[in-house]
């Protein structure tokens, strides 16, 4: 029961992390959207894809490993004091190299290097970056409660500073800003979970090759989750920054939505080794079978829902002249059931399980299919291009994690929970879609409405089923 209790704190506190990391471009969205309007936030995001490139092969999947190997040792305190010093160290010197190359190539010179020179800040944050260690103690709590207050005074600084499309550079400084601030107060956390080594026992360069491993998936990942934009903004033939813009903002309410579903993995890598470790074949099992359930019963109704609400959400949200991105949510939903269901077998049992070469196998297949997608339809399609091209990558990557855990899952069994949460999230979808047929003039009432109605309409349908997941959950809620 102790256990239980773990994994759902560790999940909630977990959740609140990443969406505090998307929080701060997302509440002011609304403001930013209409204030600096879709070609500057274009440049931001162009750019950013750029940095991102940097930080992965900086980081070269150090935190990824490091949060493993964290995990294996969480009892032995000399050990996981070692190996967190020879991983930072072997992070400083790997992420340093990166940002020196990134200076000498991109903030000498050309008409973003002012964007690029802000964001030196996003590169040394990601050096000083630790939350991988408290990752694999399963420790989320300090991790969140430290980085709220500083998201928040994020936030604000961009609603004081931020005024017109000139203040793109301010909009960057308060996003880098606050990323570094909230990497480094977490530091101050350290000393108690680790003692005095000495320099001389430290072996930092025998964690570079296993870190490298995980890295190839890592940075085939970043193929089509950074490189579209990248790609947008150089095949697009028309208004290709303010193509970037629609795309960039549709994609920050998916990966809001994936937040609530992929921060299970997170919290269960650490669980998953340590089980994994232990030899316990039957109690691993038993949580990848709640991890499929899960996965079915939030993303359903958050893929349909999305959809359902998409014409009425993107004028709320974004204001006028942002149009398209309510088609590109559309078509770009399905990838949020794709990701949970390659979530859940990538990182909650392959990583943790150490079958890295079938991890690698399905995100470099993935990666190359959407490359080569993106090449052929963005030229003709544009954002949509890029869309479609993300959407088949993500069903192969899922296709090729099924097959490659074939004989250590029963997929067909995992597949058959998906039964109660897709009819009702259906009725639910069909309910949202004829109350939109109602004449109501204001979008925010009619997406209030359907908000509230498919809510009550999904789990109401679920209660019907008397469904097994839901029942466990209300039962802790009511004990609680």
């Amino acid at each position: 029961m102790g256990r239980e209790k773990s994994v759902a704190k560790n999940y909630m506190y977990n959740m609140v992390y990443q969406i505090l990391i998307l929080i701060t471009p997302l509440i002011t969205t609304p403001y930013v959207s209409r204030t600096l309007g879709a070609g500057p936030i274009g440049r931001y995001s162009y750019t950013q894809s750029i940095v991102t490139y940097f930080i992965l092969v900086g980081t070269v999947g150090i935190a990824m490993y490091g949060e493993r190997e964290i995990a294996y040792m969480q009892d032995d305190k000399e050990r996981r004091s070692r190996t967190f010093w020879e991983i930072i160290i072997l992070r400083a010197i790997t992420v340093s190299i990166a940002l020196a190359v990134f200076c000498a190539i991109f903030v000498t010179g050309g008409k973003n290097r002012i964007l690029y020179a802000i964001q030196i800040v996003d590169i040394v944050a990601n050096m000083l970056d630790i939350s991988w260690f408290f990752q694999g103690m399963e420790d989320f709590k300090r991790i969140v409660m430290r980085n709220m207050f500083v998201k928040i005074v994020c936030v604000a600084m961009i609603f004081i500073f931020v005024k017109q499309p000139s203040d793109l550079p301010l909009y960057v400084v308060c996003y880098s800003l606050s990323l570094f601030l909230g990497n480094v107060s977490l530091w101050f956390y350290l000393p108690s979970y680790l003692v005095k080594v000495g320099v001389k026992s430290l072996k930092v360069f025998s964690h570079f090759m296993p870190a490298f491993i995980l890295f190839i998936p890592q940075i085939a990942t970043q193929v089509y989750t950074v490189l579209d934009k990248t790609m947008l903004g150089k095949l697009a033939v028309n208004n290709a920054m303010v193509q970037v813009g629609y795309y960039e903002q549709s994609q920050k309410i998916v990966k809001l939505l994936l937040t609530i579903i992929t921060s299970l993995g997170t919290v269960m890598l650490p669980r998953m080794a340590s089980i994994y470790a232990k030899k316990d074949t039957k109690l691993l099992n038993e949580y990848m079978d709640k991890s499929f359930r899960y996965t079915y019963m939030i993303g359903f109704p958050l893929m349909l829902g999305l959809i359902a609400v998409s014409q009425h959400f993107v004028p709320v949200f974004y204001g006028s002249g942002y149009e398209p991105v309510g088609s590109i949510l559309i078509y770009i939903s399905p990838i949020i059931i794709f990701i949970g269901l390659s979530n859940v077998i990538g990182t909650q049992y392959q990583i943790p399980t150490n079958k890295q070469r079938d991890y690698t196998l399905s995100v470099v297949v993935g990666a190359i299919t959407n490359f080569t997608l993106n090449l052929l339809l963005i030229p003709h399609m544009g954002y949509m291009g890029a869309v479609l091209a993300t959407d088949i990558a993500e069903l192969i990557v899922l296709y090729v994690h099924f097959y490659c855990v074939r004989k250590d899952i029963n997929i067909k069994k995992s597949l058959l929970y998906c039964k109660n949460y897709l009819i009702s999230a259906i009725i639910m979808f069909i309910s949202c879609v004829l109350i939109s047929f109602v004449n109501i003039e204001s979008h925010i009432i009619m997406l209030t409405i359907q908000i509230i109605i498919g809510v009550i309409v999904y789990f109401g349908m679920l209660f019907v089923f008397k469904d097994e997941l839901l029942r466990m959950i209300m039962n802790k809620l009511l004990k609680r």
